[in-house]
């Protein structure tokens, strides 16, 4: 039903009057709710906890392995970690397409493991991106 002018302008008058009032009523009603949210959350992971590990476990294991899905993943990290960058595509480029490490000029293997593992070297400082190098020589620069 709607209201009549009388009415609306009582409305506009009582918010108007009563403003702190209505703000700290607001405030109230959503610090409840926040935390009712947060509680089923919380209750809704726990219950939920081995579905959701196996649910990203197949898929990370399905997304990582397009090409795609590499890149995405590796620019995230990269980003995570603290690396600035105004191409991230020209940057990942350039770290795939590095075959030996610019310090001692070994020959770099893709993966996680291996002292002559790919490595993007980066100042912890700043976030600066540095050079491409070797597992051993990203640790003896740091």
């Amino acid at each position: 039903m709607p209201l009549t002018e009388a009415q609306k302008e009582y409305q506009k008058e009582y918010h108007q009057n009563n403003k702190e009032k209505l703000k700290e009523q607001r405030k109230e009603y959503y610090e409840k709710i926040k935390e009712k949210k947060k509680e089923y959350n919380k209750q809704y992971r726990e219950a939920n906890k081995e579905k959701k590990k196996e649910y990203m476990k197949e898929y990370h294991k399905e997304y990582n392995k397009t090409e795609a899905g590499k890149k995405t993943y590796r620019i995230t990290r990269w980003k995570h970690v603290g690396v600035k960058s105004d191409d991230y595509n020209k940057l990942y480029e350039m770290y795939i397409n590095t075959t030996n490490c610019e310090q001692c000029n070994i020959e770099l293997i893709e993966g996680l493991y291996g002292n002559n593992k790919r490595v993007l070297d980066h100042d912890h400082t700043t976030g600066e991106f540095r050079n491409v190098l070797c597992h051993t020589c990203n640790l003896r620069r740091r």
